[in-house]
């Protein structure tokens, strides 16, 4: 590889940032000189990339939800464009957020710029027909689902299964005792996790009813919680809403793995959440809520049977789902007590989430697109 190539990578959430960091980290192991740019977060500054915008400024959830924020999305727009043109990299990585990131594989196509699309937009979920857009522009698309591969396939386009990063990134270093006693719970008391999303508004859609079901679920029987923050979330949001709670409720910054590991049930947004608590195999309740437009119109857009991966990998309820109107403060204590309480529905839903690791291919993921993206380089 000749010396001083430069790749473009763009990420859109948190889940995204730490796989845009193990790959940068893999590309380096093979060539030391390239050099990175684009928009990352908390894991990928911790690399030598440049960040030229944050994507803590991009996130947003449904189609209202981003209107909110177009501002910031324009000016990244014009930003990355506008360094696709002078720069000029050797390669453009995308990582998921499709209705932003597809545009910018057109303008990189225009220019002869190479483009790799790593994990894929959902097509399987919804608007399918976003494949053809996808082939017109995307040079190489690596997928981190087997099924993905026969969507891609019939389109005739350049498609590689590389496994889930998660594999590589879901790892228990400690045990429970040490967690819990690092984050000042007792280990005798069941102990919840709020996983409330990656984004400003996941925050403020699910946090404050997850806040008054752990009050309401506290008063019925004796349990503990924690917050894990995600890199992309201002900690004063979490605490602001925290503070609600007649006691304490810790954020966990370091250590997530760990401290999901050492919890007895799982309270999540759906999202890459899910996936890493299903690796972990927890019982967990699955919540999400949006705007009501935003619902309605992904109801007329979407056809998958559920939201969770976990239950869309298994193709079939495994883990409860709460949406919309059914996330309610009363209905997640209710299913909560359900899991606590009953041991052999609680074990079945371990064993089913366990059973989901195999369907995810082998660890490297980072090391696969890696090489991948160095062949489109030569």
């Amino acid at each position: 590889m000749n010396r001083g190539k430069e790749i473009m990578l763009v990420v859109g959430e948190a889940s995204g940032d730490i796989h845009g960091a193990n790959l940068v980290k893999a590309l380096l192991k093979r060539d030391p000189d390239l050099r990175f740019f684009g928009v990352g977060g908390e894991q990928l500054q911790q690399t030598p990339f440049e960040v030229i915008f944050s994507v803590a400024k991009l996130t947003g959830m449904g189609l209202i939800e981003v209107a909110g924020n177009i501002q910031n999305i324009w000016q990244a727009y014009r930003l990355l464009s506008r360094s696709l043109r002078t720069r000029q990299p050797s390669l453009l990585i995308l990582i998921d957020f499709p209705e932003f990131n597809l545009r910018l594989a057109k303008i990189a196509k225009k220019l002869g710029v190479p483009v790799l699309y790593y994990v894929s937009p959902q097509v399987w979920a919804w608007r399918q027909g976003r494949i053809r857009q996808i082939a017109e522009t995307v040079d190489t698309m690596a997928v981190v689902f087997p099924f993905e591969v026969k969507l891609y396939e019939g389109h005739k386009m350049p498609v590689h299964f590389v496994g889930h990063p998660l594999l590589d990134i879901v790892q228990v270093k400690q045990e429970r005792e040490a967690v819990l006693r690092d984050i000042g719970l007792q280990k005798e008391r069941p102990v919840i996790a709020l996983l409330p999303g990656s984004r400003r508004k996941e925050i403020d859609y699910h946090l404050p009813i997850m806040v008054e079901a752990a009050v309401r679920l506290n008063r019925i029987q004796q349990t503990q919680f924690f917050c894990v923050r995600a890199s992309t979330v201002d900690r004063t949001a979490l605490q602001k809403t925290l503070h609600g709670a007649a006691f304490g409720i810790p954020i966990v910054e370091a250590g997530r793995y760990d401290a999901v590991n050492a919890a007895d049930l799982v309270w999540t947004a759906s999202g890459t959440a899910t996936l890493e608590t299903a690796l972990l195999a927890k019982p967990m309740i699955v919540v999400y809520r949006v705007s009501w437009m935003t619902y309605w119109l992904a109801r007329l857009l979407v056809n998958v049977k559920y939201i969770s991966i976990a239950n869309i990998i298994a193709g079939e309820r495994i883990v409860p789902e709460l949406v919309q109107a059914e996330l309610t403060p009363e209905r997640l204590v209710r299913e909560s007590r359900s899991i606590l309480n009953d041991g052999e529905a609680r074990q079945r839903m371990i064993t089913n989430l366990a059973q989901l690791r195999g369907q995810l291919g082998s660890p490297g993921a980072a090391h696969r697109v890696a090489e991948l993206a160095t062949s489109m380089m030569s």
